[in-house]
C-alpha cells in the first residue's frame, strides 16, 4: 500500500468572525485559539477582517483561503458553498437576537396583517454578498406568511444605497460616505421612512434595536422572540462554523484543536455572565445595556457549539430560501456540507477527560433539541 504523503506544516491560519455574539469570538477574546495554536502546532493565528489588507475582505466573507475557518452569518458561507468554495460546517450556533419589522407612528400601522396594499422597504447595498437584503427578504416573508399574506399583497421598494459624507477624526478618515461598512447599517432604511417612501422596513441585532428607540418607532412585527422557531430563521440564526476542505483533509489535528477551544468557551460563557456579556459588547461594539436588550440577560447561556437536527434543519430551511429567491448560483444538499465527525470526536474526547487542554466540561448539544427552538 502506497504511504499518504504528509501534509505541508502550516505557518499560519485565517479566521474570520462576524460581530455578533459567537463562542469563537468568545474564545478568541480569551485567548485559547492562539494559545492552542501556538503550543500545540506552532501556528499563528490570523485575522482577515484585521489584517489591514483590502484584499482579505473577500476572504472576511466567504473565507476563501485553503487555511481559513469563518463563524459568523451563513448568507456569505451559503453563498460561497453554493458558488463552489470547499467548505465544510462543522458546528452550528444559534443565538436569538432582535428582528422586528418597524413602522413609524404617522403610518397607523400596528401589525404586520395591516400591510395589505402599502409599501415595505427592502435594502438594495453595494456588496459582493448582499446579506442585508436577504435578511430583509427573508423577514418579511415570514412574517407575512404567519398572517396568510405574501409578497403579493405588498408593494416592495428597493432602497438602494445612499452616500452620506465621510467622517474624519485629524485628518483621518474613520467612515466613508458610501458602502455599508462605512457607514450605518440602516442608513437607506432611516431615511425612507422619514420620508415617508416606505411604510414598514426589517431591523436587527443592537443596531436595529437603537435606530427604532432613535425613531420612536412601533414594533408591528417581532420577530426575535416570536414563538415559533421557523419564523425567527435568517442569516444570523443559526450561524455556521466552517473550515475549508483543505484543513480538514490535511490538518484534522489542527481543526480538532480548534474546535476545543471553541466548545469548551461556550461552556466557559454559561458560567460567567458578566464578563461573556462584556466580551459581546466589545465585539459587536455595542454597550452593554443594548447587548443585554439585544440578545438576552441570557446570552451567555446561548452560545453552545451543536450540530442538532433542528439547527441543521434550520440552515437547510434558510438556504433552500436563498436559491428559491434567486441569491444563490445554484442550490446543494446540506448534508453535503455538514461534517459531525470533528465535533463527535471533540464531544467524546471531552466526556473522556482524554482532550489535552480541554478547560471546562462540554455540554453535549450535538442531538437534543436546543432549547431556544422550543
Amino acid at each position: 500500500m502506497v504511504k499518504k504523503p504528509e501534509a505541508a506544516p502550516l505557518r499560519e491560519i485565517w479566521h474570520a468572525r462576524c460581530p455578533v455574539p459567537t463562542p469563537l469570538s468568545v474564545a478568541i477574546q480569551l485567548g485559547w485559539v492562539e494559545r492552542a495554536l501556538r503550543e500545540e502546532a506552532g501556528i499563528e493565528l490570523k485575522s482577515s477582517p484585521e489584517s489591514g489588507d483590502p484584499t482579505h475582505l473577500q476572504h472576511y466573507y466567504e473565507s476563501s483561503l485553503p487555511n481559513s475557518f469563518r463563524h459568523g452569518g451563513s448568507v456569505p458561507a451559503i453563498h460561497a458553498r453554493a458558488a463552489g468554495l470547499d467548505t465544510r460546517v462543522i458546528g452550528l450556533s444559534w443565538t436569538n437576537e432582535y428582528q422586528a419589522i418597524i413602522s413609524l407612528p404617522q403610518t397607523g400601522l400596528t401589525h404586520v396583517q395591516q400591510l395589505r396594499g402599502r409599501r415595505i422597504g427592502i435594502p438594495l447595498h453595494d456588496t459582493p454578498i448582499d446579506h442585508s437584503r436577504a435578511a430583509a427578504v427573508r423577514a418579511f416573508s415570514a412574517m407575512l406568511a404567519v398572517e396568510g399574506l405574501s409578497f403579493r399583497d405588498v408593494e416592495c421598494v428597493d432602497l438602494p444605497d445612499d452616500q452620506v459624507p465621510a467622517v474624519t477624526c485629524n485628518g483621518a478618515v474613520i467612515a466613508t460616505g458610501n458602502g455599508r461598512r462605512g457607514r450605518s447599517q440602516y442608513t437607506s432604511e432611516v431615511r425612507a421612512l422619514a420620508r415617508g417612501e416606505v411604510d414598514a422596513v426589517y431591523v436587527k441585532d443592537a443596531n436595529g434595536a437603537q435606530v427604532t428607540h432613535l425613531l420612536g418607532a412601533i414594533v408591528i412585527g417581532n420577530i426575535g422572540s416570536h414563538p415559533d422557531p421557523w419564523v425567527r430563521i435568517n442569516n444570523c440564526t443559526p450561524r455556521p462554523l466552517t473550515v475549508s476542505q483543505f484543513l480538514l483533509d490535511n490538518h484534522p489535528d489542527i481543526v480538532r484543536s480548534l474546535l476545543t477551544q471553541v466548545v469548551a468557551a461556550a461552556d466557559w460563557a454559561c458560567a460567567h455572565q458578566a464578563r461573556t456579556i462584556t466580551m459581546v459588547a466589545r465585539e459587536t461594539g455595542w454597550s452593554e445595556s443594548w447587548v443585554r436588550y439585544a440578545y438576552g440577560d441570557d446570552v451567555h447561556k446561548n452560545l453552545q457549539v451543536g450540530l442538532s437536527p433542528a439547527w441543521i434543519d434550520g440552515l437547510n430551511t434558510f438556504k433552500d430560501f436563498l436559491a428559491e429567491q434567486g441569491f444563490l448560483s445554484a442550490n446543494f444538499a446540506i448534508g453535503d456540507w455538514i461534517d459531525p465527525a470533528p465535533l463527535q470526536d471533540v464531544l467524546a474526547r471531552q466526556r473522556s477527560g482524554a482532550t489535552p487542554g480541554a478547560r471546562t466540561r462540554v455540554r453535549a448539544v450535538t442531538t437534543s433539541t436546543p432549547s431556544n427552538l422550543h
